[in-house]
């Protein structure tokens, strides 16, 4: 894909001179009628523009009926944001049929009300099912549309929005052994919302991520029709794999390439405390692991905890890995490229490529895949996440000091996921994820705790203070940030608009110079700013495509 021209300082510039920074029609100003409920207008507007008739008892759920509270918390992850003074939706809506879905966004734009879309609840930032900077909204649950269909003979697969990414993999195991898929290591990611923002997992150095490997799909657009990549066209499509959530339509489903795995391959967790030698083990760690044979993927989880017969609070660190092969040939590669570690054939486990993903998800390796069916998710807390992209390999003696700030807190976690192998081969511009060359690992901070608000402020004050400590050691001009990580301290959108500067301060972070592209497309599609949440992508203001910066 050819890189934009325009500099980012080149449009800050001409929008600093722009007298308005908001899209044409801001949606504060938009009217909606008033003579019927909300639900009431939503629902015939829904039988009216839907091809397939809508059960209401069970796809339509307002704070009135029983279930209402089930279905919200249903899929969740982020507890904060079902704390009782959190936004709740005037009502859920779960489509059975992509014309249900079609007819939610035709009815949510006319009717004027603001729509959330949630496909697997893991938003970070709860933004797929809680609305900051409007009321009233109403959220399109997918999570009833989750087929998936396995073509072997074509190494690819179609999968909704609403299955989650277990079960994709169980289906590709079940009609192959020797095929995978390169996503998340949660198995509990919803499709549709995971690969918008890149979708990560133990073979990214093997073949890239997820979005990497996406070869189609179908969406929902702003007039309601459903496109594929051919009537899409490749830049919405480009936009979709890698631009966050959110932005450009409702992803209804993803073809995905299939990728070749061995029958056997080896997994292993091996533990280092800082009485074991965990800092000069790990500081070595950051110079070999994005340097590794692309067949072995070894993150690091990073946890405050007591340990030894006196039970003293230290810091441990498990290295978590998965190779694409058997074991004798892992001894070897460690051995030449890694010794410190020590890893010994006693440590080593052979398996099956799908017992490898419930084994990394933190499954016991006895467990049957048929878990991954049941989508349930193995994390649900109060927490707070941030995210950090390294270049550098980070001191020994910052190490330290890391590790003095992390015994501070009650239940601190850091886990660092090595890059190199494809992700430095793939262009930045490629698709919008542009964390590829020159990058060592990605950090993801993590504090969770369990009594609600009670001693929330004093988490979230650590964790910035953490984020703070880490500044000179991390990526900068920008500070690279990961979209699925999605924090809202790096700024949101006001509730009266969207400005492309303010859009910026996250923009940047996320997609580098892709962000000039995506703010481009997206005022092609969607110039009155119809799919948006707290961090958006923007269209541009009137003024800014008057000067026909990008239109």
């Amino acid at each position: 894909m050819a890189r934009l021209s325009t500099s980012i300082l080149s449009l800050l510039f001409l929008l600093l001179l722009s007298a308005s920074l908001t899209s044409s029609t801001p949606w504060h100003k938009k009217k909606r009628p008033t003579s019927l409920p909300i639900q009431d207008s939503f629902m015939q507007c829904l039988d009216a523009n839907s091809e397939f008739t809508i059960p209401f008892a069970s796809s339509f759920f307002t704070p009135n009926n029983a279930s209402f509270a089930t279905i919200l918390q249903s899929t969740a992850q982020n507890l904060r944001y079902l704390l009782p003074e959190a936004p709740k939706p005037q009502f859920i809506f779960t489509p059975l049929y992509e014309s249900h879905v079609q007819a939610a966004v035709i009815c949510s734009k006319q009717l004027g009300i603001p729509m959330r879309v949630r496909s697997g609840g893991h938003d970070y930032e709860g933004m797929s099912y809680v609305a900051e900077i409007e009321s009233p909204f109403v959220i399109v649950d997918l999570s009833k549309l989750r087929s998936i269909y396995v073509d072997i003979n074509d190494n690819s697969a179609w999968v909704e929005a609403g299955a989650t990414i277990g079960e994709l993999y169980y289906r590709i195991s079940q009609n192959s052994k020797t095929h995978g898929f390169p996503a998340g290591l949660c198995t509990s990611l919803g499709v549709g919302g995971h690969i918008t923002g890149g979708a990560y997992g133990s073979m990214m150095r093997k073949y890239g991520l997820g979005a990497d490997n996406v070869i189609d799909a179908r969406i929902v657009d702003v007039h309601g029709r459903v496109l594929d990549r051919a009537t899409m066209g490749e830049d919405l499509f480009w936009a979709i794999r890698g631009g966050g959530g959110g932005s450009f339509g409702v992803i209804l489903a993803w073809k995905v390439k299939l990728v070749p795995v061995p029958a056997t391959v080896t997994v292993f967790t091996v533990p280092k405390t800082l009485e074991q030698g965990a800092t000069k083990i790990l500081y070595k760690w950051q110079q070999v692991a994005p340097q590794l044979d692309e067949d072995l993927f070894i993150r690091v989880v990073i946890q405050a905890g007591s340990a030894g017969q006196k039970a003293q609070k230290t810091i441990t660190t498990l290295y978590n890995a998965l190779f694409l092969g058997d074991s004798q040939r892992l001894l070897q590669v460690m051995q030449q490229s890694f010794p410190e570690l020590n890893l010994t054939k006693a440590d080593c486990t052979e398996t099956s490529w799908i017992k490898s993903v419930l084994y990394i998800a933190g499954y016991p390796l006895t467990t049957p895949p048929e878990v991954l069916l049941q989508g349930k998710s193995q994390f649900k807390n109060y927490f707070k996440a941030k995210s950090d992209f390294v270049r550098e390999p980070i001191p020994e003696t910052a190490l330290e000091g890391l590790w003095e700030r992390l015994l501070e807190e009650d239940s601190p976690l850091m886990i660092w996921n090595p890059y190199g192998g494809m992700m430095s081969k793939i262009p930045e511009s490629e698709i919008p994820f542009p964390h590829r060359q020159g990058t060592l690992f990605k950090i993801q901070y993590l504090t969770t705790w369990q009594d609600g608000e009670k001693n929330m402020t004093k988490h979230m004050d650590w964790i910035r203070t953490l984020y703070n400590y880490m500044t000179p050691y991390v990526s900068m001009l920008p500070r690279e940030a990961y979209v699925n990580y999605r924090d809202l301290d790096l700024g949101m959108n006001k509730k009266n608009g969207t400005s492309f500067i303010e859009a910026s301060s996250w923009g940047v972070r996320y997609f580098k110079n892709n962000f000039n592209r995506l703010v481009k497309i997206k005022t092609k599609v969607d110039p009155d700013n119809f799919f948006r949440h707290e961090q958006s992508i923007p269209p541009l203001p009137l003024s800014g495509r008057k000067q026909g910066q990008f239109v």
